[in-house]
């Protein structure tokens, strides 16, 4: 019997955040992650009180049929942290179907071969390998107070290889006027590779439409609270 994948969920939906901004796509969120940010969009990846009960186990060749069935433009593998797991069958069973397979990740794990686009999301608990630096067609970092820009700029020596690095508020200080002043402050002084960034599809609600979505966790980056 083949690998199986623990899947949070699926959906359809389109891409709400960088280069791919707007465009329709299918998403397969896979379950885990060793990193574990108390901001995580995903709080099943890091909060016992979230982590599904009923964990769903499919096979390479499922995911990419129910993916084919939506007739997406591309399919985003996400998580969790999606590279600790062997992603080699899945894209390749979502080649054999038509379909172009999206990473998100955190670039602390190797990353596999074959994917049409890489989203490197650094984080602290983990940094990303140097390989996966390099593999990143685009870098999201998440800016969490003023000064996380230029820590993560100087913890990669400088210079980003990507040429596009959004610059994101955690979405839990997305309207505290210290992050927002140093993301447009940023931009304005560097210009490229960086850009700012939003997480369009939140205001929208777009990824909660399908049912197969899981509800959104109340999160509020306090691991005190728990969520």
């Amino acid at each position: 019997m083949a690998d199986l994948y623990p899947v949070n969920e699926t959906f359809l939906s389109w891409q709400g955040e960088g280069v791919h901004l707007g465009r329709k796509a299918f998403f397969i969120r896979l379950q885990g992650c060793p990193v574990k940010c108390a901001w995580c969009d995903s709080a099943s990846t890091w909060h016992p009180q979230h982590v599904p009960k009923d964990l769903r186990r499919a096979s390479a060749a499922e995911l990419a049929a129910e993916a084919a069935v939506a007739r997406p433009e591309f399919v985003v593998l996400t998580g969790g942290e999606p590279c600790i797991h062997d992603l080699t069958p899945l894209v390749a069973a979502l080649r054999d179907v038509g379909l172009s397979a999206h990473l998100e990740t955190c670039g602390a794990y190797p990353i596999a071969e074959g994917l049409a686009w890489v989203t490197l999301s650094p984080k602290w608990a983990k940094p990303p390998l140097p390989a996966s630096l390099l593999r990143a067609d685009e870098v999201k970092l998440i800016v969490e107070t003023a000064e996380s820009i230029a820590r993560w700029t100087e913890a990669v020596g400088g210079v980003w290889a990507s040429r596009h690095v959004w610059l994101h508020p955690e979405w839990s200080q997305r309207a505290q006027p210290e992050v927002l002043r140093a993301i447009t402050d940023h931009v304005k002084a560097q210009g490229a590779p960086f850009r700012a960034g939003w997480q369009v599809h939140k205001p929208y609600a777009a990824d909660s439409l399908d049912q197969r979505a899981r509800p959104p966790a109340p999160l509020g980056g306090d691991p005190g609270k728990g969520f």
